[in-house]
């Protein structure tokens, strides 16, 4: 049977509202959602940085950069996640799955600073540093989402929108002159199978690049791989044949931001169908294969539109369901 779920953030202010429209667009797998208007610290670099285990950052003019101790800039961003957290308790009867956000390490090191200047992703040592402080953020997390959720089953969606500009060496340097140089993939997929395996459960990787690299994120134990079918580029052999080996898809079948008229069920569909075609998939197998979402987040969306997106995808996801059920 299709799911359907949300990627992440919305646009708005109040945890407690979006928490409850979520709850309401999604019954069967809401999600912690995320509210980057509120500002620096609620942004999806800085929420996940001031979590980090004994490391600290702050913000400066050219991002957020690590630092030897706690300021202001992380204090708040720790603050406004906890009281995320605590909003959650209205729901602590949930008993299905549930999902929260965090960066994954190779956009993290992508967009850190290092304490002299530089990306973090120019530091072996730094990149190591970051992965056992993401892995441990991972575990902390995940644990005080379940204390809040205890009959819920909590998935983690690890957000790497930079991964591919990062194994692509398309990460440019920071006089913009040149490029950063390409990590060995033996080191792009322990450091992201480290921070996955810390979950000690499901774990969703999220990328709206075109050149999802789909085979690091396999390898580094991904059970699902959630990606824009409007821009993604994904090889149909290696795609079926990590779906045979079990991995999940969560296609973005919904624009992030409104086109004018929304879309009929049936076109929102259409890729999707045309992709189970392609790999040789019925309509069952194709329902039980996957997740539906937006394209990608909708805070830079319309409350109108954010909320016609939520209600196309759980659309969607039945009629799949519903063919799904006509074939048996």
């Amino acid at each position: 049977m299709a799911a359907a779920t949300g990627v992440g953030s919305l646009p708005g202010s109040d945890i407690d509202q979006a928490l409850a429209l979520v709850v309401e667009a999604f019954p069967d797998f809401p999600h912690l959602p995320e509210l980057p208007a509120r500002g620096a610290g609620s942004d999806m670099i800085g929420r996940t940085s001031a979590a980090l285990v004994d490391l600290h950052v702050d913000l400066q003019p050219a991002g957020w950069r690590l630092v030897s101790r706690a300021g202001l800039d992380e204090r708040r961003a720790t603050e406004r996640l906890e009281q995320d957290l605590d909003a959650l308790m209205a729901f602590a009867d949930l008993d299905r799955p549930f999902k929260v956000q965090l960066v994954g390490p190779w956009t993290l090191a992508a967009n850190l600073e290092l304490p002299r200047g530089g990306k973090v992703l120019v530091d072996r040592g730094a990149l190591r540093d970051l992965a056992d402080s993401l892995a441990e953020t991972v575990r902390e997390h995940l644990a005080a989402v379940r204390r809040r959720l205890p009959h819920a089953s909590i998935r983690l969606q690890l957000d790497e929108p930079q991964l591919a500009a990062v194994v692509g060496g398309s990460i440019p340097s920071e006089s913009g002159l040149s490029r950063l140089p390409v990590p060995e993939r033996t080191d792009v997929v322990a450091s992201l199978g480290a921070v996955i395996a810390a979950a000690d459960g499901p774990v969703i990787v999220h990328s709206c690049a075109a050149g999802v690299p789909l085979g690091i994120i396999a390898e580094a134990g991904a059970a699902a791989i959630s990606y824009d079918v409007a821009v993604a580029r994904l090889d149909l052999d290696e795609l079926g044949e990590r779906v045979e080996r079990g991995l999940q898809l969560w296609p973005g079948v919904v624009p992030s931001l409104g086109p004018g008229v929304p879309p009929p069920v049936r076109e929102v569909l259409a890729p999707l169908r045309k992709l189970g075609s392609d790999l040789g998939l019925d309509a069952e197998r194709l329902a039980d294969l996957v997740t539906l979402t937006p394209a990608c987040g909708l805070a830079g969306a319309s409350p109108g539109w954010a909320r016609t997106a939520m209600r196309l995808v759980t659309q969607a996801a039945h009629a799949l369901s519903e063919t799904q059920a006509a074939q048996r």
